[in-house]
């Protein structure tokens, strides 16, 4: 027995399986439905907007070691809030006063743990009254100081790093006046610590009561706003998916019981989607919200066909035990072929170096194989049951027509393009190469992206999304917002400048040294001043400052000058020592750790630069330093994510499209002795693909940390209308031996149900759209789009190449232009 033969032998004991015994095979779903439900509380939520997409970097580790060796009283860290206080000028003593109330408040809260705080207000009481220690005695002091007395000292604090740096740049020294200031409040947490998000918000509630406008931001606060994202996204985009699901169910299915099996297939299939997850402890991010949208949709495809094909057999006057038989055997195969051509499109993305990338794909390509089990053995197992009962007790079928024939209006027009094919094959084929070859050198184009606003709300909601009632209407979100005053109005954001991290023995004489010489010859994007040298801020900035305001210490950095450039080349152990206890110390512990043993640069980079160009002059320029020196910070490591997405989308499509193409040649030529179909087979999807990447770049749309999965996820979903169609062309034409023929009444049939499919699937991915974060809705926008080119390619594409592999297989024949099919 061949291997073709012992494969459609197993898959005829299963399907007898399943018709000789479908209440064993009901029984043991159900059974296993109630398993993976227990793993639904397991289930945990990744509330990090981008912490899951920066492990590991090196960048980031470089970024983590800056932020925990250097000391920015005002740089909030994972232990820190952030008080933002805005407003006509907050510089006022009535509105300093009020923040030091409530600073007083939140440390009269043992559970909130407050360690220390610095801002504006708390400089501000500790120069007029320097006795004063603790913020009730700073409050009182600012409290009994004059109006003219805190304009005075605001003044001579203007050239206060630690006061300048916690004040917007509109900080105008004559006038007094700023329109927003930051307070760090540290918090006196273990390592580890839990509780950071519900400490946060309950500042953030606190703060919200006082009538100044001040707002709390930090890790907690984020964190809790992308919960509230995932929650409210899945709250608004679930109810529409089942709503068009099960309007489009209603249509494609016309029976209610009908209905009600395919709804309960999805049910369940999503259960042990979720089941699945909490098992395995792969978190549930803002990216799998698509994963549940995604099995639907593929759910649908499924059972449309199923109850399809089904109907169709029984329209020849089958028994319903014979016609689910019939139905089977013939979709049995057809199912594992999608089966496993949408794993390798969904589960491409494992190979991505991004956890959230790696966990969709094995979230979406376990729920796959489960889409598969449910609608593939249950689904007809419970049909024939419950026709039984049915029969049993003379409950009317309401509408069990297929959904279209040769005969309908909808199966000639769905046939219309293979009519149109039998004139001209070989130039469709040409014009659909040369098409899709210029979508796809266009779509090469297209931009690559990560933002952490993609994870977060817009500053303004949606109407639509406002407007809804009660339990669908959305939380407050303010972190977007509050990130945007923050680059607006502060001279600190991490996306205008790069650092430099820096490790060595700085006391060596020539450790300066080494550190000023790459300022040279600088890369272009790095702020490079006159005469072509950067200008960093560093330790030798601070020395040298230090040096302008104090004489004695000037004399010091010019005797340990050899060579009179401005740094020092010797005494940089007495250097320190003096710097760090003068007032400038604060500052110098910016850029130098205590033990002199790491330093970091910052660089001002050009403001016409693009991110990924400032990030690879960066990385370049580190390798300049003759000391170890990384680049990093913020703009830097979102840049080497960017780089990792669009790798990981190449190189997942790349995978995806190659596996898929295999398994597809050695399908048919095992099952079928016609391995060239699988090509044909992978026509239609390809030149989808192509069309999708071109669209994207049109819509400017980008590869984010999303998107970027869509060109091998559109693989597996899209090759499904392909696959079923290729897999009823060839039973018709192992029946009557002609290509044209077969397609026309493949279309007639099947193509009901792959237009179903496609209405379905589109309309269910494209509501992720109406999703509060921007990644989710253009990722839904992009499935949906990648669904309908996938159909209409199928429809267009497939028919053409088709009469060409029957015209140039051995033994094929011509395509007779004149030829009239004939319909069974």
């Amino acid at each position: 027995m061949s291997l073709s033969d012992r494969i459609e032998a197993g898959i005829r004991r299963l399907n007898d399986a399943i018709v000789d015994r479908p209440r064993q095979v009901i029984v043991a779903f159900l059974v296993l439905t109630a398993v993976f439900a227990g793993g639904i509380g397991l289930v945990s939520t990744d509330t990090g907007a981008t912490d899951a997409f920066t492990e590991g970097l090196a960048e980031q580790e470089a970024l983590d070691a800056v932020n925990q060796e250097f000391d920015d009283p005002f740089e909030a860290d994972s232990e820190s809030t952030q008080l933002v206080h805005t407003g006509g000028n907050v510089l006022t003593k009535e509105e300093l006063t009020r923040e030091l109330r409530l600073l007083e408040d939140l440390s009269q809260r043992d559970d909130l743990r407050v360690a220390s705080a610095n801002g504006p207000a708390m400089v501000v009481a500790s120069a007029i009254d320097p006795s004063a220690t603790t913020i009730t005695e700073k409050r009182r002091a600012l409290e009994a100081a004059s109006p003219t007395t805190v304009r005075q000292t605001v003044q001579q604090l203007s050239e206060n790093p630690q006061f300048s740096r916690a004040v917007s740049t509109d900080f105008n020294p004559t006038a007094v006046s700023a329109s927003a200031s930051i307070t760090v409040v540290s918090h006196d947490v273990p390592a580890g610590f839990s509780g950071l998000q519900e400490l946060q918000t309950t500042v953030q509630s606190i703060a919200e009561d006082y009538p100044s406008d001040i707002r709390a931001f930090g890790t907690g606060v984020t964190n809790a706003e992308t919960a509230n994202v995932i929650g409210d996204s899945l709250t608004i985009v679930m109810p529409v998916v089942v709503l068009l699901l099960l309007i489009f169910l209603v249509v494609a299915y016309r029976d209610p019981i009908d209905l009600s099996l395919g709804l309960l297939s999805l049910l369940m299939t999503v259960v042990w989607t979720f089941g699945f997850l909490g098992y395995s402890g792969i978190p549930f991010s803002q990216q799998l919200i698509a994963v549940p949208v995604l099995l639907l949709a593929v759910g649908v495809d499924f059972g449309i066909h199923i109850i399809n094909r089904y109907r169709e057999e029984t329209a020849k006057g089958y028994s319903a035990i014979e016609a689910m038989r019939e139905a089977n055997n013939q979709l049995m195969i057809a199912f594992i072929i999608v089966t496993a051509t949408t794993v390798f499109g969904f589960g491409a993305n494992v190979i991505s170096d991004l956890g959230p990338i790696r966990d969709l794909g094995i979230a979406s390509a376990i729920g796959i194989v489960f889409t598969f089990l449910i609608f593939g053995l249950f689904l007809p197992a419970a049909k024939l049951e419950v026709d039984k009962l049915r029969d049993a007790y003379g409950v009317p079928e309401f509408n069990s027509a297929p959904i279209s024939s040769s005969d309908s209006t909808l199966g000639k027009l769905l046939s219309f393009p293979t009519q149109i094919s039998q004139y001209a094959p070989i130039a469709l084929v040409i014009l659909l190469l040369i098409s899709g070859g210029m979508a796809t050198a266009y779509g090469s184009g297209v931009d690559t992206s990560f933002e952490t606003e993609d994870f977060l709300p817009p500053e303004e909601l949606p109407e639509y999304v406002t407007a809804l009632p009660g339990p669908f209407a959305p939380s407050e979100y303010t972190v977007t917002e509050t990130i945007s005053l923050l680059e607006d109005r502060f001279s600190t954001s991490q996306d205008q400048s790069v650092k430099i991290y820096v490790e060595g023995n700085f006391e060596e004489d020539h450790a300066l040294e080494a550190i000023a010489a790459p300022n040279a010859d600088p890369p272009g994007t790095l702020g490079v001043a006159d005469g072509g040298r950067a200008r960093p801020t560093s330790i030798i900035t601070v020395i040298q400052s230090q040096a302008a305001r104090d004489p004695e210490f000037a004399r010091l950095v010019a005797r340990s000058d050899v060579d009179g450039n401005g740094v020092p080349d010797r005494n940089l152990e007495r250097i320190y020592d003096e710097l760090f206890a003068s007032p400038a110390g604060d500052r110098a512990e910016q850029y130098l750790t205590p033990d002199r043993r790491n330093a970091q640069i910052d660089y001002a980079i050009d403001s016409s630069a693009s991110q990924s160009e400032a990030a690879a002059d960066a990385r370049q320029f580190a390798e300049d330093f003759r000391l170890e020196a990384t680049a990093t910070g913020q703009l830097v490591v979102f840049a080497a994510i960017t780089d990792i997405i669009f790798n990981s989308a190449i190189q997942g499509l790349i995978l995806a499209m190659g596996l898929t193409g295999v398994f597809l040649v050695v399908a048919y030529g095992v099952l079928e002795g016609k391995p060239l179909i699988g090509i044909v087979n992978l026509f239609p999807i390809a030149i989808a693909i192509a069309f999708l990447l071109g669209t994207m770049r049109a819509l400017g749309l980008s590869l984010n940390a999303l998107t970027a999965t869509i060109l091998s996820i559109s693989i597996g979903l899209g090759i499904a209308y392909s696959v079923h169609a290729t897999h009823r062309f060839i039973d018709e034409y192992n029946e009557n031996g002609d290509a044209l023929t077969s397609m026309v009444i493949t279309f007639s049939g099947t193509g009901g149900a792959l237009l179903g499919s496609m209405l379905t699937t589109s309309l269910g991915t494209g509501a992720l759209a109406l999703a509060i974060t921007p990644v989710l809705g253009d990722f839904g926008l992009l499935m949906a789009l990648s669904v309908i080119y996938s159909f209409v390619f199928t429809i267009v594409a497939l028919p053409p190449a088709v009469l060409l592999w029957e015209r140039y297989q051995p033994g094929g024949t011509d395509v007779e232009l004149s030829s009239t099919p004939s319909h069974r």
